[in-house]
């Protein structure tokens, strides 16, 4: 599944069910095989807003994402759907439907904000869709974003008595795009035609002064430019007829406004050639099976009352993925060893010369897979096992020679005791005879192969 994707269409990812979000296991499945590095898009807003429409224009398709078409809010949770990323070869774009914020059915915030904050952890690039022009009631209903770092955490322990690096805080932060649906105003400011990008940056402009008014005016703008440094606005006017918009998903492109149509293009084309893959802290790319991770983390420690913490996310998937590279390291140090090695060596240097070889490699392979090994502790155990594993070759090739030399010597030297028994030494001029049949048996057994390391065994014979 890694070079061929196959879902025909989303599938929930995140249920949120009262006010217990849980995992669902067949998304998890599909992220397990799912090797490529992914660009992870997530698109959050109020309720019937057109979320899932630009989604869908994502993932190339009419229908996908449910539109819905009633004051109903349709996408509960976080929806997932990954198709192939159409300029990216080799890469998965990953796109993340969430349900709309606000919604008058769920009751209270706190089930918003924690879609807001997996939406940020999980996603390269943020969209955030709003209607109409930025006002301060759209900044207000963005309030979301002034909470972030009361609902995640940089560090597992930052210092009591300081601010935790905000440099480091927003480094795993994504891009941030701002997508305003239903847009009817000239976009000129000052006399002069502006393009969306500067609209958002004189909307996101501070006001001077003390005052509380002031402060609550600013609060929303200062955490938007901090947060996120890279920042882009794009304008959409009104797809259609009022009346049609219930019917979006099966219009055609020429049954739309062609303004419309061109700027839905326009976002698409930013989106696919401007994402990033998800990267985290020490430039780690995300997959699918680190991307299923990620989810259980936050996810867990949400539902267990912890915040989400970005430094344990990195540790824990550090834990599976180096315990993972040393398995692997084995492995292959086994196979090695299992194709090159016939016990018994004739010299303990040639086994040596082969432990090393192979041990060499095992290295490289888990050097490879593995990632922020703090103090090296997964590359101690890895040669830790593989210590263990020369010494228990040294044991088996040690009984393998005794076991053959024990064989070659019973095998060559019992017919002689036949005939000793049978009194054929015991004749006049029998014991030249012995003493000849023994320098015989002794150069037949000192000319078989693979004896081994058990020189002893010849030693004796030679005394």
């Amino acid at each position: 599944m890694a070079s061929e994707i196959h879902m025909p269409g989303p599938v929930c990812l995140i249920e949120n069910t009262k006010g217990q979000l849980m995992v669902n296991p067949e998304a998890l499945k599909i992220l397990s095989a799912l090797t490529q590095p992914m660009v992870v898009v997530a698109i959050v807003g109020l309720y019937r807003t057109g979320k899932s429409y630009l989604m869908n224009k994502l993932a190339g398709q009419k229908k996908g994402f449910s539109l819905g078409s009633t004051v109903q809010s349709h996408t509960k949770g976080i929806w997932m759907w990954c198709v192939p990323h159409p300029k990216k070869p080799e890469h998965t774009l990953v796109l993340l439907d969430t349900e709309g914020l606000g919604d008058v059915e769920k009751g209270d915030n706190q089930n918003d904000s924690w879609i807001f904050a997996l939406a940020i952890l999980l996603s390269s690039i943020f969209v955030y869709n709003s209607m109409g022009t930025i006002n301060q009631q759209v900044m207000d209903q963005l309030h979301f974003v002034t909470e972030l770092t009361d609902q995640i955490r940089a560090k597992s322990s930052p210092d009591e008595n300081e601010v935790e690096d905000s440099a480091e805080f927003v480094s795993f932060f994504p891009d941030f795009v701002w997508t305003l649906r239903d847009f009817t105003l000239d976009l000129e400011a000052h006399g002069k035609t502006i393009s969306a990008d500067e609209y958002l940056e004189l909307s996101l402009q501070l006001k001077q002064g003390t005052g509380q008014k002031v402060k609550n005016f600013n609060l929303p703008r200062l955490c938007i430019r901090k947060f996120f440094p890279k920042k882009k606005c794009f304008i959409f006017g009104q797809p259609t007829y009022r009346k049609k918009l219930s019917q979006l998903e099966t219009l055609h492109d020429n049954e739309l406004d062609p303004e419309f149509v061109q700027q839905v293009e326009v976002f698409c084309s930013y989106i696919f050639s401007h994402s990033k893959v998800k990267t985290l802290s020490g430039g780690i790319k995300v997959n699918g099976p680190r991307l299923e991770n990620l989810v259980l983390t936050y996810v867990n420690a949400l539902n267990s009352g912890d915040l989400p913490c970005l430094e344990n996310a990195v540790l824990a998937l550090a834990q599976i993925e180096n315990s993972a590279a040393v398995q692997k390291a084995i492995a292959h140090y086994d196979q090695q060893m299992g194709q090159k090695v016939q016990l018994p060596t004739e010299t303990l240097q040639e086994l040596l010369v082969l432990h090393r070889a192979s041990e060499r490699e095992a290295t490289e392979i888990f050097i490879r897979s593995s990632f922020k090994d703090v103090d090296h502790l997964f590359q101690k155990e890895l040669a830790a096992q593989l210590e263990q594993r020369q010494d228990d070759f040294y044991k088996q090739n040690l009984k393998a020679s005794s076991d053959r030399c024990t064989a070659l010597l019973q095998d060559i030297f019992s017919p002689l005791e036949e005939e000793v028994k049978e009194g054929i030494y015991s004749t006049p001029g029998g014991y030249r005879l012995f003493i000849q049949k023994i320098q015989h048996l002794k150069k037949k057994y000192l000319q078989e192969p693979r004896k081994g390391i058990q020189l002893h065994l010849s030693d004796l014979l030679s005394e």
